[in-house]
C-alpha cells in the first residue's frame, strides 16, 4: 500500500505544469500585436528620387504609388486615375486626420502625377506630400 502512494507521488512530480508558460506566451503575443507598427504598402515598388530637404511624415494614412509606366496603386491594388477620388474619400472617412502621401517613381511623368494630385484635391484634400529618399 505504501509503494502505491509513493509511486503516485513520484508520477505527479514528474509532470511539468505548462499553464503559466502558456499564459506568458499568450500575453507576449498580445503585446506584440498591439505594439506592432503596421506599415501600409501601396502595392508597387517605387524608385523614389533623392532629396536633401526630405522630412518624415508620421501620419501617412493614404499612400498612392505611381509607377514608372504611369500605373497607379492604392491599398495594394491597381486603380485607374478616375478611381483615385472615390478611394481617397473613402480612406479619409476612415481616418480624417490622415495625410496623403504620393510615392512617384523617378520615371513617372509629371502629367500623371498632376492628374493624380488633381483627383486628390477634388476629394477635398489640400495637403499632399510627395515621398522622396532622404539624401543625408
Amino acid at each position: 500500500m505504501r509503494r502505491s502512494l509513493i509511486s503516485q507521488a513520484v508520477e505527479e512530480v514528474d509532470e511539468p505544469n505548462i499553464t503559466p508558460m502558456l499564459d506568458v506566451v499568450f500575453i507576449l503575443l498580445i503585446f506584440f500585436i498591439v505594439t506592432a507598427n503596421f506599415i501600409k504598402d501601396p502595392g508597387l515598388e517605387i524608385n523614389r528620387p533623392d532629396s536633401e530637404t526630405a522630412e518624415i511624415t508620421e501620419n501617412a494614412a493614404i499612400l498612392i504609388a505611381i509607377g514608372p509606366a504611369g500605373e497607379i496603386y492604392m491599398d495594394g491594388r491597381r486603380i485607374d486615375v478616375r478611381q483615385v477620388k472615390a478611394n481617397v474619400i473613402r480612406l479619409m472617412a476612415e481616418n480624417p486626420q490622415g495625410a496623403v502621401v504620393m510615392q512617384a517613381d523617378k520615371k513617372a511623368t509629371a502629367e500623371k502625377i498632376i492628374a493624380v494630385m488633381d483627383e486628390v484635391r477634388e476629394a477635398g484634400v489640400i495637403d499632399i506630400s510627395i515621398a522622396s529618399e532622404p539624401n543625408f
